[in-house]
Parts: structure tokens; C-alpha cells; sequence
């Protein structure tokens, strides 16, 4: 049976007494809506550690647009038996007063990184994402913390928000889980309509070609995409576009420039 926590200060002391008998602790920190990238994080956080911990939050501060917070999936009951099925033995799923006692006047901010790509399109947004990232860490203190590379900025951030803080941890890359059909998986692509969802593998089908960056961003545009950006960084292509209003995001490795 799956143990379930809700309170940061009781989880804290638990988790705290769990590691003491010299168990590695493994943390996957979701905001739920559970898929198979979900789980390909904690089937390895599973096979690395002694014991694993799933998150459950939808952490309102890094969201800019408060109908996207308010129209995120949340089917939590669905999740917790999700977890216990694959064998994780606790699930923190703390309320938002718990989290932020303050109402969020203290945060982690970056100064850099964090104001380009998603920081560009969307104010704020890693502000939120690694305050709560710092806090759920301070709370669960694992070994390891397992990070899908679907959101790749993301990842780079928390890995170099560790080091910058000196966190006693391993922060841990877990490649980006697809569809069959190429599209990267995603708890928003629930919210495509069966058209868009139909069109949506265009994203990851066009990112892939190798054409350069310039007829990249045409053809997504005559695919019915809106493209928010497309550049390549640390030899990937990283891009966001919209498609019916829902947002999406992809990667793919190069191992050349595409201009």
C-alpha cells in the first residue's frame, strides 16, 4: 500500500528517519497526470534506489496564465494507483499552503538563462519552477532527483541550481519518452482536440528533418503551428509553438548547426 503524505514538516522528519537506516532514497517531483514519462522516471529512480518518492503538486507560481493552472489535469486518485502498481511506496502531495506558508515572498530566481527560450514566453515561469524544485528538494533531501529531458532548460537550470546551492544530491537526466508517433508525451496533450492531436507528431516530424532553423519555423507555420521560437543550444533544437491554444514544447540532438 502506497503511503501518502501531505504535510512538509511530518515528511521532512519521516523521509529524515528513512534515510538514517542507510537506504538511497530516489525523488521524481511531478505535477501529476501521470504518463509513461512520468513513469520511465520513477521505473529508474525504482531500479537505482532503495526507496522512491513521487510528488504530486501543480505548483500555481510557475504558471503566468491563471486558465492554464486552473485547466491542468488532475486526476490524483488515478495517479496514487498508477504509483502503487508500478511499487512506489510514498507519494508527498502536499497543499499549496503548505509549500508557500510566505504566499511566495521568498524565491530562487536565475539571472540569466532563465529570461531566454521559456523564460522569454513566459515571465516568471522559472521563478516559480525552481522555488518549488528547492523546496520540495529541502523536504524529500534524496540521493538522487530524476528530471525528464523534455524540458531541457528546465533540467539545465535545477542541475546548475544545485551546484550553485552546494545540494547534496544527484541531480539525474532521463531521456524524453514519445509517443508512437513521435510526439513528445505530456500531460497538455489531453487538451488537444482529436484534429489537433492528429496534426501535433507534425511538431516532432518537421523539428527532425534536417533543414535549417529558417524552413523549419515556415513549415510549422503552414502545418498550423504558431511558433513561439526555435534555436539550438547545447547541440539540441529546442523549440515551443502553439497549436489550438495549447503549448508545446520539443527537442531533438543535433550533431550539427542548423541555421
Amino acid at each position: 500500500m502506497i503511503e501518502v503524505l501531505h504535510k512538509a514538516e511530518a515528511a521532512r522528519h519521516h523521509l529524515q528517519q528513512i534515510r538514517s537506516t542507510g537506504n538511497t532514497l530516489g525523488f521524481v517531483p511531478t505535477m501529476g497526470a501521470l504518463h509513461d514519462g512520468h513513469m520511465s522516471l520513477v521505473d529508474r529512480s525504482l531500479k537505482e534506489n532503495e526507496i522512491t518518492v513521487v510528488s504530486i503538486f501543480i505548483n500555481p507560481t510557475q504558471f503566468n496564465d491563471a486558465d492554464d493552472y486552473s485547466g491542468y489535469p488532475r486526476p490524483l486518485d488515478d495517479d496514487l494507483a498508477l504509483l502503487e502498481k508500478a511499487g512506489v511506496g510514498i507519494a508527498f502531495c502536499p497543499s499549496k499552503k503548505e509549500i508557500y506558508p510566505d504566499g511566495y515572498c521568498y524565491r530562487i530566481q536565475e539571472n540569466s538563462f532563465s529570461n531566454e527560450l521559456e523564460g522569454a514566453f513566459r515571465p516568471g515561469h522559472f521563478d516559480g519552477v525552481l522555488t518549488v524544485v528547492m523546496k520540495l528538494l529541502n523536504i524529500v533531501a534524496p540521493n538522487r532527483a530524476y528530471f525528464g529531458e523534455k524540458d531541457w532548460q528546465q533540467y539545465l537550470l535545477i542541475r546548475e541550481m544545485a551546484t550553485a546551492f552546494f545540494l547534496d544530491m544527484e541531480i539525474v537526466s532521463c531521456r524524453l519518452v514519445r509517443d508512437v508517433d513521435g510526439l513528445a508525451l505530456s500531460s497538455r496533450n489531453a487538451l488537444l482536440s482529436s484534429s489537433e492531436r492528429a496534426v501535433a507528431p507534425r511538431f516532432f516530424e518537421i523539428l527532425s528533418d534536417e533543414t535549417p532553423i529558417k524552413d523549419k519555423w515556415e513549415s510549422l507555420g503552414k502545418a498550423g503551428f504558431e511558433v513561439e521560437y526555435i534555436e539550438e543550444r547545447d547541440n539540441r533544437i529546442l523549440a515551443a509553438v502553439k497549436l489550438g491554444g495549447i503549448r508545446i514544447i520539443d527537442n531533438v540532438k543535433t550533431v550539427r548547426s542548423v541555421k
